[in-house]
Formats: C-alpha cells, sequence, structure tokens
C-alpha cells in the first residue's frame, strides 16, 4: 500500500464529512417536521439539505481527482492538497446552516483543493504522454 494510505485516509474522512452532512440534515428533517420523501420546507431547513446535497457533488470531483493526483503525481502530496478540503467543507457547511451567504467562505477555501488535484492530475499525465 505504501504512501497511498495518505489518500487513502483523506478519502475515508471526506466520506465521513459527507456523511455528517447527511447526519445534519437528517436531524433538520426531524426538527422542522419534514416527511419523506419531501426535501422541501422552511428554508432553515433547505439549507442544512443543500449542504449535504452540494458536499456529494463536490465528492464527486473530489475524490477521482484525489486519487488521479496521486498516481500522476504523487500520493503524500495529493493527499495533503485533499486534507485542505476537509475543513473548507465543514467551513461551508456549518456557513451554510447559518445562511446561504455565509457558505461562500468555506466554498472558498475548499474549491482550490479541487481544481489542483483535478487540473494537476491532466497535466500530469498530458506530461506523461510527452516523456514516453
Amino acid at each position: 500500500m505504501g504512501d497511498y494510505v495518505y489518500p487513502g485516509i483523506v478519502s475515508s474522512l471526506a466520506l465521513l464529512v459527507c456523511y455528517y452532512t447527511l447526519l445534519r440534515s437528517g436531524i433538520a428533517r426531524r426538527k422542522f417536521k419534514i416527511e419523506p420523501p419531501a426535501h422541501t420546507g422552511p428554508e432553515e431547513y433547505e439549507r442544512y439539505v443543500r449542504a449535504h446535497q452540494n458536499t456529494i457533488e463536490h465528492l464527486v470531483l473530489f475524490l477521482p481527482g484525489l486519487w488521479l493526483f496521486s498516481l500522476a503525481w504523487n500520493p503524500v502530496v495529493a493527499a495533503v492538497i485533499g486534507a485542505t478540503w476537509l475543513p473548507g467543507r465543514l467551513f461551508y457547511a456549518h456557513g451554510y446552516y447559518r445562511s446561504a451567504p455565509a457558505r461562500r467562505p468555506g466554498l472558498l477555501a475548499s474549491m482550490p483543493a479541487v481544481y489542483i488535484l483535478v487540473l494537476g492530475s491532466l497535466i500530469g499525465f498530458v506530461a506523461e504522454l510527452f516523456r514516453a
């Protein structure tokens, strides 16, 4: 497994961040008495749902980006970059729970990791074509 243990740990933590937002949205569902399968209700409730939904949407880019960067460049560097996404997403969710505009700092904190991992992996793989 070697150095791939590090992106593995970051991946596991990212899934726990996603689960945390799922848990908080479930708690909000009970608090605001929203019966399944409804996903609409008071704005306060919908912010919890959107924080979770947006985290899932980011995972679709983050996790493959983390692993592709690990393969294209270095798994330890990928894990370090990826680790910055974790607190950024928690900051994002907690901001969103307060108000929609309050989510912005967390978004700005978490997005660079996604861009660096995805674009960095593409650059690494294209560069490999020219080395061959």
